[in-house]
């Protein structure tokens, strides 16, 4: 006689689950050790403010005692993280259960609350595990994010406070595609590019943000006779509409424009239900002229979208200058305005 194989495969999930189960259990309890250890040296250390070398002294001295008995992971490094993290999180009821130790050792390393608060409420709504929460802080996504919206725009949705109404609440721009293993200096074909995509989806989709569905790659359309194919085709729940996205590996130009509008229009005439919002419509792009880009389309676009792309991690400085771009482009907008009304 042999076993049923249903009855091998039941066993197994039971297995696997409680000791998924068990890990979860032991990682909380050591987050709520930590974080009791880091209360104790705080509010010890808080009896001696008034001797500033006190603090130092009383980690050091701990590390010494505690590393004899249990080993490294109470060194005098780890006993500082334990007391920042208490005081980061000094409520011991809004600690998440689904955060391991990783989660928190690399959030009480943000200064900014409104930027900690952000990755909290993202990480929580998305079940970030402690990688993927560290890669979207690497990629400086809330600076990202913040270069078309204001702050408290991107917490509100990041909260669940508000639903993104306009695609530039969730869009980022520029995107960043390191998880492909594409290396910058070379050049691709945008058929590359877009199998690397497919291959890494689950990525992808982290990275083009909340809500997103994936629905099909080079989607054939007709055109009385012409057939033309869309790269991408997504849809997004918070949105409530289509997402086209049209892979370019070399600079933006309006003739590219001009096609994802056609495509764009396409869908919203006979692919998009009625209850169903305008369709979207995104041109992942190397580089791309602002100025064309707003030239090209009608003053009240809310559905196109030109992003760059790049293969490797932002660095703060980047970000900074792009800010800096932006705000001296609108000011130059804003002049021209100006000797328009005079």
């Amino acid at each position: 006689m042999e076993l049923k194989k249903s009855l091998i495969e039941e066993i197994h999930s039971i297995i696997n689950n409680s000791q998924a189960r068990a890990i979860r259990s032991v990682d909380t309890e050591r987050v709520h050790m930590y974080w009791q250890i880091g209360k104790v040296i705080f509010e010890e250390e808080q009896q001696g403010k008034d001797r500033a070398e006190y603090g130092d002294f009383l980690i050091r001295k701990l590390s010494e005692v505690l590393v004899l008995r249990y080993g490294t992971g109470f060194s005098y490094r780890q006993l500082n993280l334990f007391r920042q993290f208490y005081r980061v999180f000094p409520i011991v009821n809004a600690l998440r259960s689904q955060f391991s130790w990783t989660h928190y050792r690399t959030l009480i390393r943000i200064d900014n609350q409104d930027k900690r608060e952000f990755y909290i409420s993202e990480a929580v709504k998305n079940n970030w595990t402690a990688r993927q929460l560290e890669r979207q802080i690497n990629s400086q996504l809330f600076e990202r994010l913040l270069l078309s919206n204001d702050i408290q725009s991107v917490l509100a949705v990041a909260r669940e406070e508000k639903q993104p109404v306009d695609a530039k609440e969730i869009i980022k721009d520029p995107m960043v595609l390191e998880f492909l293993g594409l290396k910058r200096e070379a050049a691709y074909y945008e058929k590359d590019l877009e199998n690397a995509i497919i291959t890494h989806l689950h990525d992808f989709i982290l990275e083009l943000g909340n809500g997103f569905t994936f629905v099909s790659r080079q989607k054939r359309i007709n055109i009385d006779g012409d057939e033309f194919y869309i790269d991408l085709v997504f849809f997004n729940r918070l949105l409530q509409s289509f997402v086209l996205i049209e892979i370019k590996t070399a600079k933006l130009n309006h003739q590219d424009i001009g096609q994802l509008q056609m495509y764009v229009n396409y869908y919203d005439r006979f692919e998009k239900e009625d209850f169903e919002n305008p369709t979207i419509g995104i041109l992942l792009c190397t580089d791309k002229n602002d100025a064309v880009v707003k030239i090209t389309l009608p003053e009240n676009n809310n559905n196109i979208i030109a992003s760059k792309y790049q293969l490797y991690l932002p660095t703060e400085k980047q970000l900074i200058d792009e800010v800096k771009k932006r705000i001296e482009n609108l000011d130059t907008e804003l002049d021209e305005k100006n000797k328009e009304n005079i």
